[in-house]
């Protein structure tokens, strides 16, 4: 596993990790979920020749900073990926990570050669309380929940841009119908993988499943 870095452009303190070598693959945490719990799936695919940059949310320094757009987590994750020199990626993203994802391929087009969801946030925000304190970033939810609701919905889908999406079948929190809704939504372009058993954190606790499918597709992409 690779140690967290900070990455600070105009005082945002932005946590990042890489590792591996190859094209590259951006992974963002969901609400509330530091980068940490997607260090082993970062590192499964890293070692399928991909390059793995996690990329967490901006800290907010006071309360007059615990405020942003989806507009401005997408442009932390564009400007850190600047500063790795990544110009372009599959830019992916558990739940919530997902929608900056999403965000990122509206706002940066040229930067995203697809998105991936782990997990589909629905219309509906339901939220997840059995997050194990170790992986917690309650210092950067209340942000992440104000950008949440300015935006008053998830980010439509870039035009163009292809999606993987992966669901857990257990998944209560982005269950399997957010996934299937937007496959029907836009045929052409959005794929669907399930992992068997998956709850929320499938990511964490169905890695070699969840690898295996970012590997598969992103070889034949």
């Amino acid at each position: 596993m690779t140690d967290t870095q900070i990455f600070e452009p105009d005082g945002r303190a932005i946590p990042y990790a890489v590792e591996g070598s190859g094209p590259a693959v951006v992974l963002i945490p969901a609400l509330g979920l530091n980068i940490s719990y997607l260090g082993a799936l970062a590192h499964s695919v890293a070692q399928e020749d991909f390059r793995v940059v996690r990329i967490g949310s901006r800290r907010p320094s006071g309360d007059a900073d615990a405020v942003a757009s989806m507009h401005d987590l997408a442009q932390d994750v564009v400007d850190v990926m600047a500063h790795l020199g990544v110009d372009h990626a599959w830019v992916g993203g558990h739940a919530f990570g997902g929608s900056v994802a999403r965000a990122v391929a509206l706002d940066h087009h040229d930067m995203v050669n697809g998105v991936m969801l782990l997990g589909v946030e629905g219309a509906e925000a339901t939220e997840f309380t059995a997050v194990p304190e170790r992986i917690r970033d309650a210092e950067v939810e209340r942000l992440q929940r104000s950008a949440r609701e300015a935006a008053g919905a998830v980010p439509a889908l870039a035009a163009s841009v292809p999606v993987l999406v992966i669901q857990g079948t257990e998944d209560e929190i982005t269950p399997p119908a957010n996934g299937e809704q937007l496959q029907v939504s836009a045929p052409d372009r959005v794929s669907v993988v399930r992992i068997e058993g998956g709850g929320h954190l499938f990511p964490a606790t169905h890695v070699g499943a969840t690898s295996w499918a970012i590997e598969d597709y992103l070889d034949w992409d």
